[in-house]
């Protein structure tokens, strides 16, 4: 990922990475879910609200072919010396020094960007990471652009509905399947787990004959409809 990243800031110093024509977000259709790369997301960040708290780290798992390449991941702390991270250093371990010896934030959202390629996004409790993320793109770089996300947590019940009973957390859900995470709420360690779950969950959606991206979104509004009706 260092030596990637490295290649890909020089190939920036030299004019190969057109800043102003990044990537564009792909959109809903009939891509199929077993060839298609798919990235599944997870942030660290400084507190749990987006209106005044910011990310400090990224981290990213391409899941590609119904698989999950190891060579096709992102991992980077973001270099935000500026920032107190006190509250939140024993929840996710990244202290000052790594805050001054991280990524520069600009040139990390610009590789992160131009890494996902528009691919779809995935998340556990996406809409966090979703918010938290475009707000740091719009922050940064002026990035408006709007990605496809789709949320892990609503994923794992849709086809497992009676499988977790301890809880709704990432944890729970890992303990189900014997999942471990090697470094827990850092963000590369819970995307991986994340992305791992995703995959047994498209997988048992084959089974049910969803198989394109434009499938999985409608059985995702289609559960979130009958969740709405039984609220009422």
């Amino acid at each position: 990922m260092i030596d990637f990243l490295k290649q890909w800031l020089e190939r920036k110093k030299r004019g190969g990475i057109d800043t102003a024509n990044l990537p564009n977000p792909k959109t809903i259709g009939k891509q199929l879910l077993m060839t298609s790369r798919l990235i599944v997301l997870d942030l660290e960040t400084t507190g749990l609200n987006p209106a005044k708290d910011q990310v400090i780290a990224i981290g990213a798992v391409a899941i590609n072919n119904n698989s999950i390449p190891l060579d096709d991941q992102f991992d980077l702390i973001l270099r935000r010396p500026e920032l107190d991270i006190r509250k939140t250093v024993l929840i996710h371990g990244i202290g000052p020094e790594a805050l001054t010896d991280g990524y520069e934030t600009e040139d990390a959202l610009l590789h992160l960007l131009d890494w996902m390629n528009g691919d779809p996004i995935l998340a556990y409790h996406s809409a966090f990471d979703q918010k938290f993320l475009e707000k740091t793109l719009r922050a940064e770089l002026g990035y408006g652009e709007n990605h496809v996300w789709l949320d892990v947590a609503e994923l794992m019940p849709t086809f497992f509905p009676r499988a977790n009973e301890q809880g709704k957390g990432l944890d729970n859900w890992a303990d189900t399947f014997g999942l471990q995470a090697s470094n827990r709420h850092q963000a590369a360690a819970d995307a991986m787990v994340t992305a791992e779950l995703t995959l047994i969950a498209l997988n048992k959606a084959a089974q049910q004959g969803i198989h394109t991206l434009a499938q999985l979104s409608d059985k995702l509004r289609y559960q979130r409809h009958l969740r709405n009706i039984q609220r009422l």
